[in-house]
């Protein structure tokens, strides 16, 4: 997978479904968190939209680090989703608006720990989706924690079967 329209499709597809889990989420439940360590659910909310900031930035040519994308997130789990919506819509803009049929460039970025390194701007957006797949994972825990029903991901979940 290499081409804009292929990383659009994977993008779309994956996007869907992070935005399903999310809007699961039982919003009283918006401050719940598993354990003391954990973040809350809110926060973790938070981290989907803050990743989908950095692909924008990177797909712009723009420096991803240092830019603010994750601070001041909204008090209402409503305003985290609306905001979500609109920089998913930026991310699709910003890739239709790439020339070439390849997502080009580099980003400067964590390679290890406490070390910085360039990554093709390609790899480096399958990593957003990728880590946002992660969170997701996590995301859906606190799901059925919080008391909310788990919709289906890449099959049947207890909640949403198939058959």
């Amino acid at each position: 997978m290499g081409s804009k329209q292929e990383f659009r499709a994977f993008y779309e597809r994956e996007h869907a479904t992070t935005r399903r889990v999310l809007g699961a989420f039982p919003v009283e439940q918006a401050h719940f968190r598993p354990h003391e360590r954990s973040n809350t659910a809110q926060s973790l909310a938070w981290t989907f939209v803050a990743e989908e900031r950095m692909l924008l930035l990177a797909l712009q040519g723009k420096p991803v680090l240092g830019s603010g994308v994750g601070m001041n997130p909204p008090e209402s789990w409503d305003a985290i989703l609306a905001e979500l919506d609109r920089v998913h819509d930026e991310v699709l803009a910003a890739l239709d608006a790439m020339p070439g049929a390849e997502i080009a460039g580099t980003v400067r970025f964590f390679v290890a720990p406490k070390q910085m390194g360039d990554l093709p701007a390609r790899d480096f957006a399958y990593f957003m989706i990728h880590d946002q797949i992660h969170h997701r994972g996590q995301m859906s825990v606190y799901l059925r924690m919080a008391g909310g029903k788990v919709p289906s991901i890449y099959g049947p979940s207890a909640d949403e079967p198939w058959t």
